[in-house]
């Protein structure tokens, strides 16, 4: 029998006292050892499904399993398989960061060399560092590291690069993909377009709780909204701005000059936008 999916959404509802539905009938699996990019604006419901699929939350209606089991229900042995980085976070904040790392290590049974996890965070210049001590962009590190301590199979990222630096950014992804070759699914928000297409495999838009896409990250959108477009100025100064799928068949078919010739192909930005315009 092939492997259940690591994550299973099925009309997942969440509604509150007051009527608003934060989360409307959204569906949606991911794979085992895939990273899978829950975008969307803010206010779209994408922290609460992470939370309810973290088990921080319980649904209105629908059902969630991570790993085969009912989050909201699950067991110690369950949590152990699970990471976790929150958009914030309660440190501990007259520890070193060495001590804390060492503190939640050892409450993991297949847990990552501290050492090791430091310096893939860029931790390791602040090992000896208070963390009351630390910047706010060094402090979200610590919150990654935290995350990714235990090796888990399912690790849940709500934009954890905020705060980071271009740099840091850069080695951060480099950390995720080194995280997914060693078999571990990721579940990612971001309002980074660009980590999105550099770390995800598929991508769901989400907005006004509505799960408006779902597909490969070069897909999201469909082939209509990534038409590239020829814009260009005529003799007379009037502006042309035309979408084609051949863009060099359109410009070979012109025999008036072509002035300020642009080809745009769009961008997953462009195409996210798009979409969550019209909505």
């Amino acid at each position: 029998m092939p492997a259940t999916p690591a994550i299973e959404v099925r009309h997942l509802t969440k509604q509150y006292p007051t009527g608003k539905r934060a989360v409307d009938d959204v569906s949606f699996t991911i794979d085992r050892g895939e990273t899978f990019a829950l975008l969307g604006p803010n206010g779209a419901g994408k922290t609460t499904t992470v939370e309810i699929l973290e088990g921080y939350r319980t649904c209105t209606g629908g059902d969630v399993r991570v790993l085969g089991h009912d989050p909201a229900r699950t067991s110690r042995s369950h949590n152990a398989r699970i990471g976790i980085v929150l958009q914030t976070s309660a440190e501990s904040p007259n520890v070193t960061v060495a001590e804390q790392l060492r503190h939640f290590a050892a409450l993991y049974p297949n847990r990552r060399d501290v050492d090791e996890t430091m310096d893939a965070t860029g931790l390791t210049g602040q090992r000896n560092s208070r963390i009351s001590r630390l910047s706010g962009g060094q402090r979200r590190r610590v919150d990654v590291a935290l995350g990714i301590i235990g090796r888990p199979e399912v690790l849940f990222l709500d934009e954890p690069t905020t705060g980071f630096d271009p740099e840091a950014r850069r080695r951060f992804w480099d950390l995720i993909n080194q995280v997914k070759a060693e078999g571990t699914t990721v579940l990612l928000t971001t309002h980074y377009l660009d980590e999105a297409a550099h770390l995800a495999d598929r991508a769901a838009v989400i907005a006004d709780g509505k799960l408006l896409d779902i597909a490969p990250i070069d897909e999201i959108g469909g082939a209509e909204a990534r038409t590239p477009r020829v814009r260009w100025r005529d003799d007379a100064g009037q502006l042309h701005d035309e979408p084609t799928s051949d863009p060099a068949g359109r410009i070979r078919s012109t025999t008036a000059p072509m002035h300020d010739l642009e080809v745009i192909r769009p961008s997953l930005e462009d195409v996210y936008l798009g979409m969550v315009d019209r909505r």
